[in-house]
């Protein structure tokens, strides 16, 4: 394992949209699986780990996705700018009544 199992089992979430069968993959290149197989509770958490990081990886996809710009909304703020902008004049109020 070069680099420890958090950095492969980041990788493997990249390789495919399916988690666990990255995971599997990942076991048969690195543990000769099925012939021979980790304990139970290592293959438990080495899946658990694979959809922990499938599932960060997809919040961050959508975390920084691109927001298209609506026209609407840009004039309504620019329209509402403008008038904000207009309500600070100075006005003259020296003239005598």
């Amino acid at each position: 394992m070069r680099g420890g199992m958090c950095d492969c089992v980041a990788c493997m979430s990249f390789m495919s949209s399916d988690p666990l069968q990255a995971t599997v993959r990942w076991l048969a290149a690195h543990t000769r699986f099925p012939a021979s197989r980790l304990a139970a509770p290592a293959e438990a958490l080495l899946c658990l780990a694979a959809l922990a990081a499938a599932d960060e990886a997809e919040e961050q996809q959508r975390r920084f996705l691109i927001q298209r710009s609506d026209p609407a909304q840009t004039s309504a703020l620019r329209t509402h700018g403008l008038r904000r902008s207009r309500v600070h004049f100075k006005c003259d109020n020296s003239a005598k009544v």
